[in-house]
């Protein structure tokens, strides 16, 4: 097999990794966590595809995941630091903040009114999103928690917050979409 076309490179072997710009890091790293979590979390939306959602919600999470890979490169880039280079970044999608909130504010217009918390679940669209927020929230606490130690940009965090509030809604539209209504938790 050609190098160009060899994923291993045998430098993490170790338990290492570089970053962009340069530099190495053990893979426990607050900032390798932070950027493989939110990895983790376009997989996850990537099975939200997979479960077939209605057209609305499936261009959506295209954009979202290109929005991710956006936030992972900006989380595997430390600060400009001394024999450091700081690389070309693609830009934080900081506008999509506020697009989601419309969105939120479009799929939520004919839900009914939270009147108790409700159980994960329901149509597998649905319930692939109810995971993709845990696993968004997860990403966000990481994120916050590197953000503690080193420079995150506070949009990112942001970015975060509000779209594990648009993957909760978005796990209720596709319930009611289908007919489906959302278990309220009886404790």
């Amino acid at each position: 097999m050609s190098d160009e076309n060899r994923i291993y490179t045998r430098t993490g072997d170790k338990g290492t990794t570089g970053l962009f710009g340069g530099g190495r890091v053990p893979k426990s790293d607050p900032r390798v966590a932070a950027y493989g979590e939110v990895d983790e979390l376009n997989a996850w939306l990537g099975w939200v595809l997979k479960a077939e959602p209605d057209a609305w919600l499936h261009e959506r999470i295209e954009q979202i995941q290109s929005d991710l890979f956006a936030i992972g490169a900006h989380l595997a880039t430390p600060p400009a630091r001394e024999n450091r280079r700081q690389p070309h970044l693609p830009p934080l999608p900081v506008d999509r903040i506020e697009a989601m909130e419309s969105w939120m504010d479009d799929a939520s217009a004919d839900l009914a009114p939270l009147r108790s918390f409700i159980l994960p679940g329901g149509t597998d669209v649905a319930a692939a999103l109810h995971v993709g927020r845990t696993v968004c929230r997860r990403a966000e606490r990481s994120v916050v928690a590197l953000h503690e130690t080193d420079f995150v940009d506070a949009a990112v965090i942001m970015y975060l917050n509000r779209l594990s509030d648009l993957l909760f809604i978005c796990a209720r539209r596709a319930n009611r979409l289908a007919g489906v209504e959302d278990t309220a938790w009886l404790p």
